[in-house]
C-alpha cells in the first residue's frame, strides 16, 4: 500500500499531508499505523528519534493518493518562538506564513533551529497537517505555542489523539483546550489500540478539508476498507483450516502394545496439534504484516513458536472456564460414526461386515480404514471437545488482538482468562460432530472444498471469528 516512486509530470500531484507535533508523541507511530508496517521510521521512547523528514506514499492498489511526511518533534518552541519575534519586530508587523518562510531560508544547517526550521520548511509545502498529541501529557505552554505557530502556517490542522485507550478524562481536557484555538475537527487514533473505523475516520476528515482531491480519496477509503475485509476474512479462513485439521485429526493406537501405544499416540497427538497451531499463529502474523522478528521485538504472547500459555498445559481448561474435570484427550474408536450408522450393533467383525452389506460401497469407501482397523481391534486418539473449544477460544482472542493492534505497539499482549465457553460459535457442537465423521476433510480437495456441508461450516466458523 506504500511505494517511494516519485511523481512524474503526467501524474497529478498528490496529496501532501505533514505528520508534526512535540517530540515522541507518535508521529512515526501513526505513520506506521497507516501503513500497516512496522519498517516504517525508528520508535524508541527517546525524545528525538526522527532527525530528518523521512516520506510515504499510500496508495489505492496502484494509484499514489498522498505523501505522508514524518517530521521531526520541535523541541525548542521556546527559542523558536523568540527567533520569530525579532524577525517580526524588525518588519514591524506579526508572525504570518512569509516571516515561517523567512526562517527556513535564514536558518543554517548548523543553526540550534536546525529541526525546527525542517519542520516548518515542510509544513509550508503540505497541504494538511496531522498534529498528534499524546493526551497522557499534561497541557502545558510549550505545546499550547506550538499550535498557534502552526496555525500561522494558514494549512488546515488535524489533531489526531494518541494514547487514548486508557485516558479518556485527559482526552476531553484537551478537547476543551484546542475550542480555545478554534480548533474542533479532531481525531482519535490510537496507534497502539488500533481501530479501522477510526483510520477510516481520518481519511474522511482529509477528504472533507482537500476538496480538489475528494474523489481519490474516496477511492482510498474503498480500497482500504475492502482489504481490511478480506484480511479478516483470510484471517478466519486460515483459523478454520486449523480447527477442521483439528476435528479430523486420528492418531492411531495398537492395544496390542506391539505398534503404537496409547502414550507415544498422545505424544504425537499433541506435538502434531502444537505445531498446527504454530503454523497458523505464523500465517496469521503474516497476513497482518507481523513477522516473526516482530514477534520478538512486540513480545507478542509466543516464545520460541509456542503460545506462552502451552494449549496442552494443567489449568488450561480452568482458565477458558471449561470442565476442568475433563481430560485434555480422550481415546475414541474412529469408528465412533459407525457405532452410531449401524444402530449401535456389537462391532465384531461379522455383524460389523453384515451391516455394511445394507450401507453400500459409498460408506466402505468413506469409513473404510476405520473398519479395517476396528476389525482388527485397533482404536484412535482424537482430540476431545474441551481442546477443540480452547483451540478454537485461543485462535479467536489472537485474531482480535491483532486485528486491535497497531504496528507501533511495544506492549505485551496478556492471555484473557476471563474468556467463557458461550462464546463459541452457534451451532459448535454440530459442526464438530460433522468434522469427526469425516476424517478426509483433513486436507483439502476438490471433493472437501466442493462439498455444501463443508462450504457452510466454513462460512458459519469465518461469521462467527469475525463479528463483532
Amino acid at each position: 500500500m506504500q511505494t517511494a516512486r516519485p511523481a512524474t509530470d503526467r501524474e497529478a500531484p498528490l496529496l501532501n499531508i505533514a505528520v508534526v507535533g512535540h517530540a515522541n508523541t507518535g508521529k512515526t507511530s501513526l505513520i506506521r499505523t497507516m501503513l500497516r508496517s512496522t519498517a516504517f521510521g525508528r520508535i524508541e521512547d527517546a525524545a528525538g528519534t526522527t532527525r530528518h523528514v523521512e516520506r510515504a506514499t499510500i496508495s489505492a492498489g496502484q494509484e499514489a493518493i498522498l505523501n505522508l511526511y514524518d517530521t521531526p518533534g520541535i523541541e525548542d518552541v521556546y527559542a523558536l518562538r523568540e527567533k520569530l519575534i525579532r524577525m517580526v519586530a524588525s518588519k514591524k508587523g506579526t508572525i504570518q506564513a512569509a516571516i515561517l518562510t523567512d526562517f527556513t531560508e535564514q536558518t543554517a544547517p548548523d543553526d540550534p533551529l536546525e529541526q525546527e526550521a525542517k519542520v516548518i520548511r515542510q509544513v509550508l509545502r503540505s497541504d494538511i497537517l496531522l498534529y498528534v498529541i499524546d493526551v497522557r501529557e499534561p497541557i502545558l505552554e510549550k505545546y499550547l505555542i506550538e499550535i498557534e505557530l502552526l496555525s500561522k502556517t494558514l494549512k488546515p490542522i488535524i489533531p489526531v489523539f494518541n494514547f487514548i485507550e486508557t485516558h479518556r478524562a485527559d482526552l476531553d481536557k484537551w478537547r476543551q483546550k484546542l475550542a480555545e484555538f478554534n480548533i474542533h475537527a479532531s481525531l482519535e487514533l490510537d496507534t497502539v489500540a488500533f481501530a479501522f473505523e477510526a483510520e477510516k475516520r481520518l481519511y474522511q476528515k482529509i477528504q472533507s478539508l482537500a476538496e480538489g482531491y475528494y474523489q481519490p480519496l474516496q477511492r482510498l477509503i474503498d480500497f482500504r476498507a475492502q482489504v481490511w475485509r478480506k484480511l479478516c476474512q483470510s484471517a478466519a479462513r486460515r483459523i478454520v483450516m486449523l480447527i477442521v485439521m483439528a476435528a479430523c485429526y486420528r492418531q492411531t493406537v495398537d492395544p496390542s502394545g506391539q505398534g503404537v501405544t496409547a502414550q507415544s499416540a498422545t505424544q504425537k497427538l499433541q506435538q502434531a496439534i502444537r505445531l498446527a497451531e504454530q503454523n497458523c499463529l505464523y500465517d496469521l502474523l503474516a497476513i497482518f504484516n507481523f513477522t516473526q522478528q516482530d514477534v520478538i521485538l512486540q513480545n507478542l504472547p509466543i516464545q520460541d513458536g509456542h503460545w506462552q500459555l502451552d494449549l496442552f498445559a494443567p489449568g488450561v481448561l480452568k482458565a477458558y472456564g471449561l470442565d476442568i474435570g475433563s481430560s485434555a484427550l480422550k481415546g475414541a474408536a474412529a469408528g465412533a460414526g459407525i457405532d452410531l450408522m449401524v444402530g449401535g450393533l456389537s462391532l465384531g467383525a461379522a455383524s460389523l461386515l453384515g451391516a455394511l452389506a445394507g450401507t453400500g460401497w459409498s460408506t466402505f469407501r468413506r469409513y473404510g480404514k476405520e473398519i479395517q482397523a476396528k476389525i482388527q481391534g485397533a482404536s484412535w486418539l482424537c482430540v476431545d471437545d474441551n481442546t477443540l473449544q480452547i483451540l478454537y477460544l485461543r485462535q479467536r482472542q489472537l485474531l482480535n488482538k491483532l486485528v486491535h493492534r497497531g504496528h507501533a505497539a511495544v506492549h505485551v499482549e496478556q492471555v484473557d482468562s476471563s474468556l467463557e465457553p458461550q462464546r463459541l460459535p452457534e451451532g459448535w457442537h454440530e459442526i464438530i460432530n460433522i468434522l469427526r465423521q469425516n476424517p478426509a476433510w483433513i486436507r483439502s480437495s476438490h471433493v472437501r472444498d466442493s462439498s455444501s456441508q463443508y462450504q457452510d461450516i466454513e462460512s458459519r466458523l469465518i461469521t462467527a471469528l469475525i463479528e463483532k
